[in-house]
C-alpha cells in the first residue's frame, strides 16, 4: 500500500509539473495562430488532450510491468489489468490537472504554486495517512472529492480486496480493509468510473479555459 501511495503522488506530481511549462509555451503560440485565423480553441485543446494518451500508456506499461513484479502482487490477469487501469487513468488526470492549472492562470509559475497547494491537500485526504473512518466527520466529504483517494481505493481493493488470509487479530485482509480504511470490494466498479470522470473533468475544464480565458498581454 505504501508503494502505491508514494508512486501515485510522486509520479503524478512529476507528470503534472513537467507538462506545465510545455503547455504555457504552446499557449503563447496558440494565441498568435488564433489571432491569424489559423485554427480555433477546440481543435487545439482536443489535440493537446489526445496526444497525451499514447505517451501515458507507454509510461504506465513500463512502470506497471516492473513494479508489479518487484512488489510481488498476485499474478492474476484481472488484478494486473486493474493495476494498469488505475495507474493509467491516474497519471492521465494528474497530467490533465497540470494542463488545467496552466489554462486557468497567466503562466506556469503561478500554476505550479496553485497546484502545489492542492497536492498537499490531496496528500492529507488520500486516505493513507489518515484513513477515512478516522477523519473528523466534517472533513470526510473532501475524501470523496479527492482524486488520489479514489485511486488508492481502487488500487488497494483491486489487489487485496478479495483476500481471505487471516491477520494476527484473526481478521481477514478483506475485513481489515473494510474496518480500518473503509474500503469495500464490491465498490470497485464505482471507483473505476469516478477515476475516469476526473480525467474527463480536468480535460474539459482545460478545453473550456483555453477557449474562454485570454492572458495575452498587448
Amino acid at each position: 500500500m505504501g508503494s502505491m501511495y508514494t508512486a501515485v503522488l510522486f509520479l503524478g506530481i512529476q507528470n503534472a509539473g513537467s507538462v506545465q511549462p510545455v503547455v504555457a509555451v504552446e499557449r503563447t503560440v496558440f494565441y498568435r495562430e488564433r489571432a491569424a485565423g489559423m485554427y480555433s480553441a477546440l481543435p487545439y485543446a482536443v489535440s493537446q488532450v489526445l496526444i497525451e494518451l499514447p505517451y501515458i500508456f507507454v509510461q504506465t506499461l513500463v512502470y506497471g510491468v516492473i513494479t508489479y513484479a518487484m512488489i510481488q502482487f498476485e499474478w492474476k490477469l484481472e488484478k494486473f489489468l486493474w493495476y494498469l487501469f488505475f495507474m493509467y487513468f491516474t497519471l492521465l488526470y494528474f497530467t490533465y490537472y497540470g494542463m488545467m492549472a496552466v489554462s486557468m492562470t497567466p503562466d506556469h509559475y503561478i500554476a505550479a504554486i496553485v497546484s502545489s497547494f492542492f497536492y498537499g491537500i490531496w496528500n492529507v485526504f488520500s486516505g493513507f495517512i489518515i484513513p477515512r473512518p478516522r477523519m473528523p466527520i466534517w472533513w470526510r466529504w473532501y475524501f470523496w472529492a479527492c482524486p488520489v483517494s479514489w485511486t488508492l481505493y481502487g488500487l488497494v481493493v483491486s489487489q487485496f480486496g478479495d483476500l481471505t488470509n487471516k491477520l494476527d487479530n484473526d481478521q481477514t485482509v478483506e475485513q481489515f480493509l473494510r474496518d480500518y480504511f473503509g474500503f469495500r470490494n464490491n465498490f470497485l466498479g464505482v471507483v473505476a468510473a469516478v477515476v475516469i470522470w476526473f480525467v474527463v473533468l480536468f480535460s474539459f475544464i482545460f478545453a473550456y479555459c483555453i477557449k474562454t480565458l485570454n492572458f495575452q498581454r498587448r
